[in-house]
């Protein structure tokens, strides 16, 4: 749990196709805090490069992070906790993240490229094309040792995901 509060602050991340969003608004719903997709906060034009398949950059990704970075710290503020999704591919994105929020928790969901391939290629109504999985593994910097967070892998069921998650939050880790 975050430092003075009962009430967590966790970015679910990892590439395209790990269940950010299915595992953050079950871990919300679990917890009773508020939950946001970090898709959401992407600027149409950001989404429309991706569509294409073209990577973001990082001048590009810098509003995204930001705008997350606000629901975070609009959440402390106010004391409710919170889930958000958010790839936060590299070191430096979650250092953007933790200026918002120092006490967030890096929930990094991780999976095998096969898996998150084939769940990819089974989505519909997504703009993130499966062409990007190998730009985003690339680009990923697992977390260090020194960062507030955790590594799941995604190859159990979502729920089970959610108990150990919730372990790791309530164990103060």
């Amino acid at each position: 749990m975050s430092r003075g509060t009962d009430r967590p602050y966790v970015v679910v991340m990892g590439v395209a196709g790990t269940g950010k969003s299915t595992v953050a608004r079950l871990l919300a719903e679990r917890l009773a805090v508020p939950f946001a997709d970090g898709d959401d906060f992407h600027r149409p034009d950001s989404i429309a490069r991706m569509a294409a398949g073209i990577p973001l950059d990082d001048a590009r990704r810098q509003p995204w992070l930001r705008a997350i970075g606000r629901w975070l710290r609009d959440r402390e503020a106010a004391g409710t906790g919170g889930v958000v999704t958010c790839s936060a591919l590299k070191r430096r994105y979650r250092e953007t993240l933790r200026e918002s929020s120092p006490d967030a928790f890096f929930l990094h969901l991780t999976g095998d490229h096969d898996l998150l391939a084939e769940r990819l290629g089974g989505r519909t109504g997504h703009f993130m094309p499966v062409s990007l999985l190998d730009s985003q593994l690339a680009a990923l910097e697992a977390l260090e040792p020194d960062e507030r967070g955790a590594a799941l892998d995604v190859g159990p069921a979502p729920e089970l995901i959610v108990d150990a998650a919730t372990g790791l939050l309530t164990s103060g880790s």
